[in-house]
């Protein structure tokens, strides 16, 4: 094993004026953790988007290596759950954010952060789902305690073509509901619907100051854009519905009225895929491994190289990012 690897750091010097480069680390650099990981596959969300530009305040130490998941073999373990040599995933739990993350050859975390690689997944898969595609699921088991089955009726994705979208879309057909996709980008409207969409309408139909009560179009949804998107879809779901809010890529207000929830019964299921506790995470990634056609991650990922990380995180926060970006190690 090389005495050094590769590794994104995120900088920021006295005037906080943020920089980000390719660095050498050592395993002596990495920060505190029972087990250590040897990362052979990761991902670049819209978060590792916003850390790498600084369009929002998701670094929270300094320096600090983003990435906020990950899938690898322990090298190295003194948690009594893992073992070397055992594949395993990790999404969240503050990595990427305020402990040194997924942008690198090695990363040294806490053991009660993993969860096993599920049978017949490799690691590349696992980071074709990611983050994105495990809060997807996440959202999906909320819409599905909340009794929104597909006999409910139709129900709406935003950000379709984003990575928390496109992987919604692909279970959410698998499952039989009919989804309706939302998108800024019309030209993706084959590809959505290859991934199962039913419809797909333009985001402009939901872009604009809501309406207390609107036309009831859907039994419930998958949200990741927030603001005025979000405040149209609860006021256009139907009595008794819910949408699932997992995301803020349009903004983190939310202009909206009490009409939908006292009026209609809807309600607002919030998703946060980053603390959840273990047996959820479990349970998601089990579901996922059943519920997901693999088939289709080659239709919703691309595959990049360390290199092209930092230029794909830039793409994301502009909206250039179709579906899901895998980085093989």
């Amino acid at each position: 094993m090389s005495d050094t690897f590769k590794a994104i750091l995120v900088s920021r010097d006295a005037e906080k004026k943020q920089s980000v480069g390719i660095v050498d680390l050592t395993e002596a650099d990495l920060m505190e953790g029972d087990v250590t990981v040897a990362v052979e596959a990761t991902t670049v969300n819209y978060k590792d988007g916003l850390a790498i530009t600084g369009k929002a305040p998701v670094v929270r130490r300094w320096p600090l290596v983003p990435g906020i998941d990950f899938a690898g073999t322990v090298i190295e373990s003194s948690h009594p759950d893992w073992r070397k040599g055992d594949k395993v995933i990790l999404n969240g739990w503050g990595v990427g954010e305020t402990h040194y993350g997924a942008f690198a050859a090695r990363a040294r975390v806490k053991g009660d952060w993993l969860v096993p690689l599920p049978d017949g997944m490799s690691p590349h898969d696992a980071m074709a789902v990611g983050t994105a595609g495990y809060t997807a699921m996440l959202a999906v088991m909320a819409l599905e305690r909340h009794g929104i089955v597909p006999d409910r009726g139709p129900v709406v994705v935003t950000g379709a073509a984003g990575g928390v979208g496109s992987v919604a879309i692909s279970i959410l057909s698998t499952l039989g509901y009919h989804v309706i996709a939302s998108t800024g980008r019309n030209a993706e409207s084959p590809y959505l619907i290859n991934l199962g969409a039913a419809e797909v309408i333009s985001r402009d139909e939901l872009s604009q100051p809501a309406k207390p009560l609107a036309k009831e179009r859907w039994a419930g949804g998958v949200d990741s854009v927030g603001t005025h998107t979000l405040a149209n879809v609860l006021s256009m779901t139907s009595y008794g519905g819910a949408i699932a809010a997992c995301g803020l890529a349009g903004g983190m207000d939310l202009l909206t009225s009490v009409a939908p929830f006292i009026l209609r019964g809807v309600s607002l299921l919030g998703i946060d895929s980053v603390m959840a506790p273990k047996a959820v995470r479990l349970e998601a990634w089990r579901r996922i491994g059943a519920d997901l056609d693999l088939k289709k991650l080659s239709t919703l990922s691309r595959s990049i190289g360390f290199d092209g990380i930092i230029g794909a995180a830039r793409d994301i926060v502009e909206g250039r990012i179709r579906g899901r970006v895998v980085v093989d190690l």
